[in-house]
């Protein structure tokens, strides 16, 4: 396993610990790095017009579509960094 990926799962474990909530806006990027790290570029069908958390959790990830798994991991672990500091 390489250094970035055991940097990543600690994070993914870390952010549990975060002492105040981050907000919808940060736990949306939080939400589309991770997945993008996870399994790559958006896929399927956009949610619905009525489904608010799933349209808006697929517009984040889409916002990100192209960034490589590294580069996905490596702004993950910044923003968890960012979170546990507030």
């Amino acid at each position: 396993m390489s250094d970035l990926q055991k940097k990543f799962e600690k994070a993914t474990k870390d952010v549990a610990k975060a002492k105040a909530d981050p907000g919808n806006d940060m736990k949306l990027r939080l939400y589309a790095h991770f997945k993008q790290s996870t399994e790559g570029d958006v896929a399927g069908d956009k949610p619905g017009f009525t489904d608010f958390v799933g349209r808006a959790k697929y517009d984040a990830w889409a916002k990100i579509k192209g960034l490589s798994k590294d580069d996905a991991m490596t702004a993950y672990i910044k923003l968890v960094d960012r979170v546990l500091k507030e």
